[in-house]
């Protein structure tokens, strides 16, 4: 496992000048996430297969231990407030449990009898999104061996050896974020750029919401935010009515595509 071998370019980093230290350091960060690159046909292929699964109603679920853990729950996480993706489907099978994401739980990992007790207890499905993350960074690996869909980023020796939460940890979080948000795009929660399908929490997300209806509408400020407030800040909504639709005449026209903005103003000729 080459993640576990010592770096001779860093077997002197304790000495080393802390410039110098971060220099090269950042240098090691930016060869991970270039790794990623000679993976880009089997994400895509990930992404597509993905989707067809949560067409069909399927969850995205999300499984690793430690570092990688962590990274899938902040992934994970952040789809709701981002896409709207229903909380209901997307789910997390952390080794140890919850409270692993905060301490390290000893032997949490080694424990193949608590993993399957949690996929079992999550009633995994066929049309589930079952996202392995672990230290996919060498050749070889079981878990890649397994999977239908292999992403290998070959990240080589760690800084620290052994301590993969650096370079396989960056490079994990950039599949994981370009995986995600990929699958959103091709689900229709993105249009012209914009995330459509966001739920405002907030004052600062309600001034987006509205900024968003009147980049795509063209309507003024006060339109915009008459728009999203009787929409109750439903993005894809507001845009609608801003553009003269009734309520009703504009939720029968979203639900008619499925949720997607663009397909939905195409039926206007308004894309």
């Amino acid at each position: 496992m080459t993640t576990e071998d010592v770096s001779l370019r860093f077997a002197d980093l304790d000495v080393w000048e802390t410039l110098d230290g971060l220099k090269a350091l950042l240098e090691e960060q930016a060869a991970a996430v270039a790794a990623v690159g000679a993976a880009m046909e089997e994400l895509a292929a990930a992404v597509e297969a993905a989707v067809v699964r949560l067409k069909r109603g399927g969850r995205l679920v999300y499984v690793g231990a430690g570092t990688s853990g962590r990274i899938g729950v902040q992934d994970g996480a952040e789809l709701f407030p981002t896409f709207n993706w229903p909380l209901d489907q997307v789910v997390f099978a952390i080794a140890g449990g919850e409270g692993a994401l905060l301490r390290a739980v000893e032997n949490a990992e080694d424990s193949a009898g608590d993993g399957a007790a949690r996929m079992a207890a999550l009633s995994v499905g066929v049309d589930d999104v079952v996202i392995a993350i672990a230290v996919a960074n060498n050749a070889g690996s079981q878990l890649l061996l397994a999977s239908e869909h292999p992403i290998l980023i070959e990240t080589g020796e760690e800084p620290v050896a052994g301590s993969t939460r650096f370079k396989a940890g960056t490079a994990q979080k950039v599949v994981l974020n370009l995986f995600s948000t990929m699958v959103m795009v091709r689900l229709g929660k993105v249009y012209r750029g914009l995330m459509v399908h966001m739920r405002p929490t907030n004052a600062k997300l309600r001034r987006r919401a509205a900024q968003m209806v009147m980049s795509i509408t063209g309507c003024s400020d006060d339109v915009a935010a008459d728009a999203v407030a009787k929409a109750g800040a439903d993005v894809m909504l507001a845009v609608l009515l801003a553009r003269g639709l009734e309520r009703g005449a504009a939720e029968a026209l979203i639900a008619r595509h499925d949720g997607n903005l663009r397909l939905a103003l195409g039926e206007l000729g308004a894309v």
